[in-house]
């Protein structure tokens, strides 16, 4: 079949079940339902949510552990214990000398555990803290030299890990994936401060009634 015949007439199918669907929503439909590599193995464990909300959640959980297990692989006998700690290298990188407290948040750290990585990582020479000149009750914190050579060293095996677990996606793979999700890492991200002190229940019925009131 003519490859443009065969896809008006997949869209046609599509609209007929999906009156008000968009063309970017039937993109995302035929994607996903188009057969991938068959890679034989057990999903997750074994132990399949029913709900695909808790599918996906657990797909990401455990690709997400696999990547600091792999990675912390990658850095042994760099100066660097996890992956962690090459997070809060690359914040304090990027921000030169931003407040401890930016560094522990931006990393999704709670205080107590966030300024336990920072001290440990003062006590092995990566990073130096001073007072903050405008707040004396902050600090910030920069790079020392070598906490600037460990970061710069250990940015090529995180590099080469992450393109050793995503080896199997295509650069259109990728780019939609990152496209799907990065919205709710924004968002989540954005919001976990105030959360974390708050019960669950208050807080799913906030979320779940946005956009409905």
């Amino acid at each position: 079949m003519n490859k443009t015949v065969e896809l008006v007439t997949l869209w046609g199918e599509y609209e007929q079940k999906h009156p008000a669907g968009s063309i970017e929503e039937f993109c995302r439909h035929y994607l996903a339902h188009q057969q991938r590599k068959n890679i034989k193995g057990t999903l997750v464990g074994g132990v399949v949510p029913a709900l695909k909300d808790g599918l996906l959640m657990k797909i990401i959980g455990r690709i997400s552990k696999l990547n600091m297990a792999y990675a912390n692989i990658a850095l042994e006998g760099t100066g660097l214990n996890q992956i962690e700690e090459f997070g809060i290298l690359q914040t304090i990188r990027k921000e030169k000398s931003p407040k401890k407290t930016e560094v522990i948040y931006a990393n999704l750290f709670e205080l107590s555990s966030g300024t336990d990585m920072l001290n440990r990582m003062k006590k092995r020479g990566l990073i130096k803290e001073y007072a903050d000149k405008n707040d004396k009750r902050s600090k910030r914190i920069e790079l020392t030299p070598k906490g600037e050579k460990v970061a710069a060293s250990c940015t090529a095996k995180i590099e080469k890990n992450a393109a050793m677990l995503m080896n199997d996606l295509t650069n259109d793979d990728k780019e939609l994936c990152i496209q799907l999700l990065k919205n709710i890492e924004i968002k989540f991200s954005a919001l976990w401060p105030t959360h974390k002190s708050q019960e669950f229940e208050e807080i799913y019925n906030a979320l779940m009634m946005e956009g409905k009131e």
